[in-house]
């Protein structure tokens, strides 16, 4: 974030214990993935919402990076299998919104395959600063979750994603003495 940023802004993600300043964003730090999220002040001109200079809405990007199908596991994955689970991942995102406790349109979202991940990009303008952080950090874990619903069963996946199987396995009832080599948590 820029200095240029309003202080309700950078206050508030200071403030949040989700988050880590980091090269002008801010990092979240409760997901497996890279989710990062910048903030940016749209001015009266611009805002939907201005009400006066305190009260406009901001416009929030969050961006979450995940392995693609094929960078996530050792194995070889077809070219419909991942043109399929890349589709799916897509169109799951979209209901992000209805995953958070705040009234969230999004301007804008992308998702794209660039260099072994799948990158989505969320982008909405929202007024209340002191609840902006959570609202971005629910749109992350529902990536998050999305993507660990379409694990596809019958690879061997690299870390990070072997990690949030071992940590589902375990919260799943494996590590009470139940059988820990089961059925994936889907």
């Amino acid at each position: 974030m820029t200095d240029e940023l309003p202080e309700r802004a950078r206050g508030a993600f200071d403030a949040h214990d989700a988050y880590a300043a980091a090269d002008g964003e801010y990092v979240i730090e409760t997901i497996a993935f890279d989710g990062r999220v910048t903030v940016e002040d749209l001015g009266p001109e611009e805002s939907d919402r201005s009400a006066g200079t305190d009260d406009r809405a901001l416009r929030y990007v969050l961006t979450v990076r995940a392995p693609t199908l094929d960078a996530a596991v050792e194995e070889a994955v077809g070219p419909n299998l991942r043109r399929g689970w890349f589709e799916t991942y897509e169109i799951r995102l979209e209901d992000a919104p209805g995953a958070v406790r705040a009234d969230v349109e999004l301007e804008e979202l992308t998702v794209e395959a660039v260099e072994g991940e799948a990158v989505a990009t969320f982008v909405f303008e929202f007024e209340d600063a002191e609840r902006a952080p959570d609202v971005a950090k629910a749109l992350a874990e529902y990536a998050e979750g999305t993507y660990v619903e379409g694990i596809v069963p019958g690879y061997t996946y690299r870390p990070p994603v072997s990690e949030l199987l071992a940590r589902a396995q375990q919260s799943g009832g494996g590590g009470d003495g139940g059988d820990a080599g089961g059925p994936m948590p889907l």
